[in-house]
């Protein structure tokens, strides 16, 4: 459940990233015929010529993104490759589901591959732009939100800034995929720690850059962008005054002057991170290239590097999610566990689409409902499944006897178990209806019981709908909880049972080499 609502949080937000965006659409498209020929040409053509295909690969992506943008100019073409986001969903469906199925080789790790390009260069260019350009941090260190009264998020700094902030620092997520699919593209084991740790080490310079790039604009230009219009109001000069009394001046002009240079018709309500990362990046390189004319086209062009860059989560979190159904239903129909077998791999596959995928569309269409009820979810359940992973990795290194290394995953593990358990505590019983699922509820329910409609629902039977919602997200608040618990427990048990020998008590499955042509 945890790995669905991550799978459908990350293609929610490529959907929210490319809705009406004809030259992302375009661009991201075009990745996936590229990344098709990457994988022929280095497995049939030219094999073992990797830097030939990498020069070929970067050249055509590069004439992807001209090309996005050439269609983005023109009326017509525009209009052909304008989607929203239910047409978006259905496409992201069927992307997951094909990428999962195909042998790993042809399409997904050359698109991944293909996209680190694109990934690796945005990054070091909006380094080496903020060197140059040198700009002021304007965000102040500490708000009057610290004690978690704000409007992007509730709740005080610890433990909810530990379950907010994740694979900058940590991710169950990542625990999954360097388990499910890293192991089966790895040429040499020696070569995991370099990816491995090499990988989360970007991921964390990533992270870095996108602070820096929310703090260089304007406070009252993020908080227009990240706080919930029925908080602010709905038009610059509703949203202005608000943030004008908050200690944020701001004026209805810059508001409407912002959203024109970066493109859009509005910058306000644009929660979720990437809008606000794309506003940052376009403000400080166009500052370096283009002037302010360029300011639009390095916003869009932000906006189709961050959609490339959680894609590639989406189309390895779901061939993960399928290794890990057919491990499960293999316990109970030995055939499902043969990753080789096509039925087994079209079933699993299937499954685990159909499931992200429906709270994905769900929450597409109905902005209370599918993956939008369990989004409160996400980062804790996201913590969580790290700290399982540290905890099993403790188990490993004792039963190996290698338990002076143990200190290595026990501290991170036991400081995740703290921020996530207490959040988790937190989430179900704080009597702030901010915080706690079941004061919201309680709130929502007493307004129910008088006929009064609260903000964000609009009718009584939106106000039904938050209700349960709070419920469903209460239970499985507990049963996450719960789970952790069990998986201490139990693997304290292991630990004890280890120590009580006197040699290790690991054992690795035998090596059985996979079929030839086996997809994986």
């Amino acid at each position: 459940m945890i790995m669905i609502i991550i799978l459908a949080v990350l293609a929610l937000i490529v959907v929210k990233a490319l809705a009406h965006s004809p030259w992302g659409a375009v661009t991201v498209g075009l990745t996936i015929p590229v990344a098709l020929f990457m994988g022929i040409y280095s497995r049939y053509l030219r094999p073992g010529r990797i830097g030939e295909v990498s020069a070929i690969g970067f050249v055509l992506l590069m004439a992807a993104i001209w090309l996005g943008g050439w269609v983005h100019e023109h009326a017509a073409l525009s209009a052909l490759f304008d989607f929203d986001g239910k047409a978006l969903t259905w496409m992201l469906i069927g992307y997951g589901f094909i990428a999962s199925v195909l042998p790993v080789w042809l399409l997904l790790a050359p698109r991944d591959y293909l996209s680190t390009f694109l990934k690796i260069g945005t990054i070091i260019a909006l380094a080496i732009g903020i060197l140059i350009v040198a700009p002021t941090l304007q965000m102040p260190a500490l708000t009057q939100f610290a004690q978690g009264n704000g409007p992007v998020w509730s709740g005080n700094l610890f433990p909810f800034l530990f379950i907010t902030i994740a694979c900058g620092a940590v991710s169950g997520f990542h625990a999954l995929i360097s388990s499910g699919t890293t192991p089966k593209m790895l040429e040499n084991e020696t070569h995991a720690r370099f990816i491995g740790y090499g990988g989360m080490l970007a991921e964390s310079f990533v992270a870095i850059m996108a602070l820096v790039a929310a703090s260089v604009i304007q406070p009252g230009i993020y908080f227009a962008m990240n706080s919930p219009a029925a908080l602010v109001g709905t038009t610059p000069e509703a949203v202005a005054q608000t943030l004008s009394t908050w200690g944020f001046v701001i004026t209805p002009d810059v508001l409407i002057q912002t959203a024109k240079d970066v493109g859009e018709n509005t910058i306000l309500a644009r929660a979720g991170g990437a809008p606000t990362l794309a506003v940052g990046m376009a403000h400080i390189l166009h500052q370096v290239v283009g002037g302010p004319a360029m300011m639009a086209f390095w916003y869009h062009f932000a906006i189709l590097f961050e959609a490339l860059f959680i894609l590639t989560a989406v189309d390895a979190g779901t061939r993960a999610g399928r290794f890990m159904l057919q491990d499960l239903l293999g316990n109970f129909i030995p055939a499902m566990k043969r990753t080789d077998s096509l039925p087994a791999n079209l079933i699993a596959t299937g499954l685990c689409v159909a499931t992200w995928g429906y709270f994905l569309y769900a929450g597409v269409v109905d902005p209370l409902g599918g993956i939008n009820t369990l989004w409160p979810l996400f980062g804790i359940s996201n913590q969580m499944l790290a700290a399982v992973a540290l905890t099993l990795g403790t188990v490993v290194l004792f039963k190996m006897k290698r338990q002076r290394y143990a200190w290595v995953t026990i501290v991170p593990a036991a400081w995740l178990l703290i921020c996530t358990l207490t959040a988790g505590w937190l989430k179900l019983f704080s009597p702030d209806p901010k915080v706690g699922f079941l004061a919201h509820a309680q709130k929502f329910g007493d307004a129910l019981a008088q006929g009064t409609v609260l903000a964000p629902a609009k009718s009584l039977d939106a106000m039904r709908h938050i209700v349960v919602n709070d419920y469903i997200n209460a239970s499985l608040c507990v049963l996450f909880m719960l789970v952790v618990v069990s998986t201490v427990f139990y693997a304290v048990k292991s630990i004890l049972k280890a120590l009580g020998n006197q040699s290790p008590t690991v054992r690795e499955t035998p090596f059985e080499p996979m079929p030839q042509g086996a997809g994986g």
